[in-house]
């Protein structure tokens, strides 16, 4: 930990001397909450600085910021698996994805001879802040939002207020997913939020909206974990309640924050019994319950109350190209940034119920290794992978899931979802998206997880192909 903290705060110099500063992050929760913990701190120095929130860093983004040339460009929650690009930038990484296999490239022509190459390199500094380079895991140990926020903390102690964004970050990027918790990194994160009161943190039930929906409708949504003869019925939801005798209303809905101690332990022991009894097992009743993250300065009852809910919040912003709402409402805006992330958020459901709908119409392809589904334009690329592991969280057979949609640059966007049980037997799937889509003429990276690609259109067959070998190899090398 003293070498992540002493990386910290190398970076924290270099933002202290820079005179104008360059904010570049990704459009997701884990993005956005970076970017806002980045620019909070830079306001609070005095900076002149400005953000920008993109999809996809590639060389042509970052050529961009070379013709700029700004004194400083600090990349949040992205950078990593680009750092071999940019020569000729001044720049600060706080990133948790898998960093590139290479370093910075010096061009051809400052090669010319030792001296040169050597005085090259010098105008060439990028530090980066990644859980992978001090032997963590990124998908697990802390977030782009994390590695940020220990920046920031370096640079003013006062930032500590911005822990809650950097959790929501972390349980946006499903951090607490395998374990049921958040752990590693994210821990002191945790610990220090609570300490200082911005944060509480308990074992409950883990369904998405607990804080806003009936309680019908929270269990009529679920998907991790799927609730069997529940998930997807309205009318067998209400009946399930009904049966145990908790009413449904009381003036209004009632939501599970609404509910007795004794009634959701009821709720939560038929549950159980339930999976059980329909042969899911003990591995999927287990994640009912699991530790759940409130933000005690935001109102209850609210979206921004619960981490899970404010995190799919700002992802409802990010995916449909208003990354910025969602940037304001971290930073304070419950206006008129809170009321359009709030439509958003009902597009961005209403969405994901047609898509996950649209899936189940056409059936996943299965092959030996893996199953995958093409949503052409039915699916918004951007939140295709979603949807993959909503399926994902369904299925009983534990192979991958790749999606493919239509992306609006002519290519198709990949994305893929893995059983953690295959990852924890080797399978690796930053590895496998970077050298498939390589092999097709795409790009591609992420986590061992979950990880994503772009591809030429017409090559999707090849690179199935070439995915599923790589899958075979892994898994019985």
């Amino acid at each position: 930990m003293n070498e992540f903290l002493k990386r910290a705060k190398e970076i924290a110099l270099k933002i202290r001397d820079a005179e104008r500063i360059v904010v570049v992050s990704h459009i997701d929760a884990d993005g956005i909450t970076a970017g806002s913990i980045a620019s909070r701190t830079l306001e609070r120095l005095g900076k002149d600085f400005r953000i920008e929130f993109v999809k996809q860093l590639d060389k042509k983004k970052i050529d961009e910021l070379k013709d700029e040339n700004p004194p400083l460009v600090w990349f949040t929650d992205l950078g990593s698996g680009m750092i071999h690009e940019m020569y000729g930038l001044n720049a600060v990484i706080t990133d948790h994805h898998v960093p590139s296999s290479q370093d910075v490239i010096v061009p051809k022509h400052a090669r010319k001879d030792l001296r040169t190459f050597f005085e090259e390199m010098s105008k060439t500094d990028v530090l980066q802040l990644n859980p992978h380079i001090f032997g963590r895991d990124g998908a697990v140990d802390i977030s782009g939002a994390g590695t940020t926020y220990f920046v920031a903390r370096e640079l003013d102690r006062r930032n500590v207020d911005l822990a809650p964004l950097a959790i929501v970050g972390a349980v946006g990027d499903l951090q607490d997913s395998e374990y049921l918790r958040l752990i590693g990194t994210n821990r002191l994160i945790l610990k220090e939020a609570k300490e200082w009161g911005y944060i509480d943190y308990f074992l409950d039930a883990r369904f998405f909206g607990r804080e806003t929906r009936p309680v019908y409708k929270m269990l009529q949504y679920s998907t991790d974990p799927i609730l069997p003869t529940l998930t997807g019925d309205e009318r067998a939801c209400m009946n399930f309640l009904r049966n145990l005798g908790i009413p449904l209303k009381r003036e209004n809905w009632r939501r599970w924050i609404d509910l007795s101690f004794e009634e959701k332990r009821l709720i939560l022991s038929e549950l159980v019994k339930l999976i059980l009894r329909m042969g899911y097992g003990h591995e999927l009743a287990s994640r009912l319950i699991g530790e759940v993250y409130i933000l005690k300065n935001e109102e209850r009852g609210t979206p921004l109350r619960d981490a899970k809910e404010f995190a799919t919040l700002l992802n409802a912003c990010g995916r449909y190209k208003n990354a910025i709402i969602g940037y304001n409402v971290c930073l304070g805006d419950r206006d008129s940034s809170y009321k359009e992330a709030l439509r958003m958020l009902n597009r961005h459901r209403r969405n994901l119920v047609e898509g996950l709908n649209f899936v189940k119409e056409i059936g996943l392809i299965k092959r030996e290794y893996l199953q995958y589904f093409h949503a052409g334009d039915r699916i918004n690329e951007n939140i295709v992978g979603i949807v993959a592991s909503m399926l994902l969280s369904e299925e009983k057979e534990q192979l991958p899931i790749i999606a493919f949609a239509n992306s609006e640059d002519g290519n198709i966007k990949v994305s893929v979802r893995s059983p953690r049980a295959l990852v924890n037997q080797g399978l690796d799937f930053s590895i496998i998206m970077k050298e498939a889509s390589a092999k097709v003429g795409g790009y591609g990276g992420g986590h061992n997880i979950a990880a994503g690609a772009s591809i030429p259109r017409g090559k999707e067959e090849e690179f199935i192909e070439i995915v599923e070998k790589m899958i075979k190899d892994m898994l019985t090398k």
